[in-house]
């Protein structure tokens, strides 16, 4: 008998270790350990959510029909090429979600079958029209959502913000929760950017190219537009490098003519990161691509020299610098006038990938943290006091007994803290909530063997006979209690959102911790009192 208590303290004894040990980080003793502890133990602990530290709550939406839209565009790009390649006479033009190609032939119509399952046709005669399958545009929207997901969390992540939440919301919109950020204007831009990379040809040889103004300001590029729309070439189009004076601050938009025809993507792309040249002494970003990528970059710089190859990202033109030789190797500066933030955030963006389409802001709301700090307050005092008319009720109603059950309290609690460390868990205002009501039905659950324990001692039995039945017959009704608020908090957790999630977790570990703490721990304690000594009458 005593060597089973023992190993039952010794097994609460380890629980409580590893509760203190990992959710040590978040006490003021961590900044005393030494580097040894910080480097090989757990240093993260419990975070606070968002409407405890303030920070910034964002909802995007994916536009699935622009990225239909940019397939398609690719798709036109690709029969152009192999109807070259094939040597057929014909044109591929792209008419909204529509490929138009003309003139009609049997030929076309068995290439674009083989080689472009997705695409059906619409019409046939003398031009073939094709658009891509319902099915298949159902399917790109899912994948640009998903993708867009991914790489939102990836560009989060190389921002360097601590336990962001982002998660899936609806058919096509994306939750972002940024706790901590000091920067949030920087942060949703870097969210928000497409970081489509594109090569294209400097147009210089057209007549328009002379005509057009070497500067317009903002807010005139719609008007240029207009002006030059019927003078530039099919194949071409303009496109505005922006310039600011770093004097003045003055910012004017550059109009530069360039080829439609995209020359290559940042698909390839491997590395982007942030350099100083050391000729101008300004910011720029050095760009890598793999082995496909550095074949091609060589084939176009190889088949350009002496031409203008522009460097676009996301329709603005960044640099469009003279190829004065073949560059291999699949090197490249993307230069801009830039600040070392710019720099930065240019390379985090194309290292994380491009949107695989346009996402659009629907909300965006900052917490201030003067907000959480009054929330962890209220929280602080609501447990505070809680907690003690708990621990003053037992006592005075339940004696002995009842500062065994307090006992029971302060370890469900330290046990709960340490689990949340351990699972690096966010601790918000529904969190909070969520360890208040375990702390409850922690105290319920040793009132109900309490209870029993009074019947038994009433109806004659000696204490230790009384502590044992006590517990085995309120043992189904505290199981079967506590399995169905676990049930309740796996579907909070299944359906709910961010706040009712944090909600859920916090209850299902508290429940769990309580099935330990009423169960072993006060049952360990009697155990030990009653193994002692006989005991003639039992303190409740």
């Amino acid at each position: 008998m005593k060597k089973k208590i023992i190993w039952r303290f010794a097994l609460i004894g380890a629980t409580v270790v590893l509760a203190v040990i990992f959710f040590l980080p978040n006490t003021p003793v961590f900044q005393y350990m030494p580097e040894w502890w910080k480097s090989s133990m757990p240093n993260k602990g419990i975070t606070l959510g968002l409407d405890l530290q303030g920070g910034v709550h964002l909802v995007f939406e994916v536009e699935g029909d622009r990225a239909v839209e940019i397939t398609t565009e690719r798709l036109q790009q690709s029969i152009s090429d192999a109807l070259a390649k094939k040597k057929i006479a014909a044109t591929a033009v792209r008419k909204g979600l529509q490929i138009d190609i003309t003139p009609a032939s049997g030929d076309i119509q068995n290439l674009v079958k083989d080689s472009y399952p997705t695409l059906v046709p619409v019409e046939t005669g003398a031009t073939l029209v094709y658009a891509i399958s319902d099915k298949d545009a159902k399917r790109i929207k899912e994948n640009a959502v998903d993708q867009a997901l991914e790489t939102i969390r990836n560009r989060i992540d190389q921002f360097g913000v601590a336990e962001p939440t982002i998660l899936r919301q609806s058919t096509n919109e994306i939750v972002v929760e940024l706790p901590g950020i000091k920067d949030p204007k920087r942060a949703i831009d870097i969210i928000g950017k497409t970081a489509l990379l594109e090569f294209k040809l400097v147009d210089d040889t057209s007549p328009v190219a002379a005509e057009i103004p070497s500067s317009v300001k903002p807010g005139e590029e719609d008007a240029l537009l207009a002006k030059y729309a019927d003078k530039i070439p099919p194949d071409d189009e303009i496109l505005f490098e922006k310039s600011v004076n770093r004097e003045t601050g003055e910012v004017t938009k550059r109009p530069i003519l360039l080829k439609k025809q995209t020359l290559m993507t940042g698909q390839d792309l491997t590395e982007a990161k942030v350099n100083i040249d050391q000729r101008t002494n300004e910011y720029e970003v050095s760009i890598s691509f793999n082995s496909a990528g550095a074949k091609l970059f060589d084939d176009i710089t190889a088949a350009n020299v002496k031409k203008r190859l522009a460097i676009i990202l996301d329709n603005v033109v960044y640099s469009a610098p003279v190829i004065q030789e073949r560059i291999a190797g699949g090197n490249a500066q993307i230069t801009g006038r830039f600040s070392m933030d710019e720099a930065k955030d240019l390379a985090i963006v194309l290292r994380a990938g491009a949107l695989p389409a346009p996402v659009k802001m629907l909300q965006n709301v900052t917490v201030g943290p003067s907000l959480g700090s009054d929330s962890i307050q209220a929280g602080k005092m609501a447990g505070i006091i809680g907690t003690a008319l708990v621990v003053i009720f037992m006592i005075f109603y339940y004696k002995l007994s009842g500062v065994i059950a307090d006992f029971a309290l302060l370890l469900n609690i330290v046990l709960l803290l340490g689990a949340m460390a351990s699972l690096n868990a966010t601790l918000t205002m529904p969190g909070i909530a969520g360890i208040i009501l375990a702390v409850g039905m922690a105290v319920d659950s040793n009132v109900l063997m309490f209870e029993r324990m009074r019947d038994e001692l009433k109806s004659g039995k000696t204490p230790r006979a009384a502590v044992d039945s006590g517990y085995d017959k309120a043992f189904w009704t505290i199981f079967d209690s506590h399995v169905t608020t676990l049930i309740t908090a796996a579907v909070l957790f299944q359906f709910g959102t961010g706040p009712i999630k944090g909600f859920a977790v916090t209850l299902s570990m508290g429940v769990a911790i309580n099935l330990f703490t009423a169960l072993v721990g006060t049952k360990s304690v009697f155990d030990l009192i009653n193994s002692r000594k006989e005991v003639k009458k039992l303190s409740i």
